[in-house]
């Protein structure tokens, strides 16, 4: 009876333990810091095997982005994941939680938070990157997560063969942009509208836009940058996070929610919308049409909803280096 228990255990956690999310993270890195602690949660999901991330993909065309992204690789002991930089891309300006970090030096003058990556410019182009990468997944395995501007993924459409790759490869775009239901401009459409528009008019996948309303009322606390993080003398999200403005602040989750959703869509963090197509205007205002048979959502949340997503986003943005937490 014992033994028959036992293979009965064993069979049903075989059976509950769902593969990794294979997942491509698009960002605007060094815009805001919501990007970073997205990163952060996406290197502890892979640590607890919920997710594998393929590729890092840059929006922001600022030669410490991509330095800032492999570092916090390294941090986390994934130097070798693929980064991409777009090119010609928008918001070039430098970033102090960018900068900042990748330019510390130790006492023996070695870079403080090691990376391979000295400037952005030495990346690949990030649509090409992304076709190369969607190429070797299984068929409807990859969660795209898009929390910066439209321009990589519209280029991506351009490229020969791209649409039919994306088509079989990739099973939902989690994106965060717009604003619903007030259709209001957000920054990331408001950047790159003709991408923008582009993409949520001829993307041939589920699509699931987190909301500016949503982060916006989901702060991530300052009081976690200053207890959670002090496991390492010096960790590059805390280090980022008081770069970026004067502490002690809270900010919205905004870009935390779209990777969350990616991976977690059956935990009940949030509700969706019914289904439409968002149609995007000349301003930047999203409006969802309500169609049966639209490929676009987008999330809902409750107050139980908004504090459960909040939990898991400061243990996951926190969690240690290494093994399952």
């Amino acid at each position: 009876m014992v033994r028959s228990l036992a293979c009965f255990c064993t069979l049903t956690l075989a059976l509950s333990a769902a593969p990794p999310v294979p997942l491509i993270f698009d960002t605007d890195m060094g815009n805001d810091i919501d990007d970073a602690l997205a990163l952060a949660v996406i290197h502890a999901l892979e640590s607890r095997g919920e997710a594998k991330l393929l590729a890092v993909t840059i929006t922001k065309d600022n030669r410490w982005s991509g330095p800032f992204v492999d570092l916090v690789n390294h941090f986390y002991g994934r130097g070798n994941i693929p980064i991409g930089m777009v090119k010609n891309g928008k918001t070039p300006q430098d970033a102090p939680y960018t900068k900042v970090p990748s330019e510390r030096k130790a006492a023996d003058g070695k870079l403080l938070y090691p990376r391979r990556m000295m400037d952005g410019a030495e990346a690949p182009e990030a649509a090409a990157l992304i076709q190369q990468i969607l190429a070797n997944q299984a068929d409807r395995s990859v969660a795209v997560v898009q929390v910066g501007f439209s321009t990589n993924l519209e280029r991506l459409l351009d490229r020969p063969g791209a649409r039919e790759l994306i088509r079989r490869k990739v099973k939902v775009l989690s994106i965060m942009a717009g604003e619903f239901p007030s259709g209001k401009p957000e920054y990331n459409v408001r950047i790159d509208i003709p991408a923008a528009k582009k993409l949520y008019s001829q993307w041939p996948t589920e699509f699931v836009f987190s909301g500016f309303e949503i982060g916006l009322n989901i702060l991530y606390p300052a009081r976690s940058i200053q207890e959670d993080y002090g496991y390492v003398t010096n960790h590059p999200i805390a280090d980022a996070y008081r770069n970026y403005m004067k502490m002690p602040y809270d900010r919205p989750t905004w870009d935390l929610t779209s990777v969350l959703y990616a991976v977690r869509p059956e935990r009940g963090y949030f509700s969706m919308s019914a289904r439409g197509t968002v149609e995007l205007d000349e301003e930047g205002r999203t409006t969802l049409i309500p169609s049966a048979v639209g490929k676009h959502r987008y999330l809902l949340t409750s107050d139980v909803q908004r504090a459960k997503v909040l939990e898991a986003l400061i243990q996951l943005a926190s969690q240690p280096p290494g093994g399952k937490q």
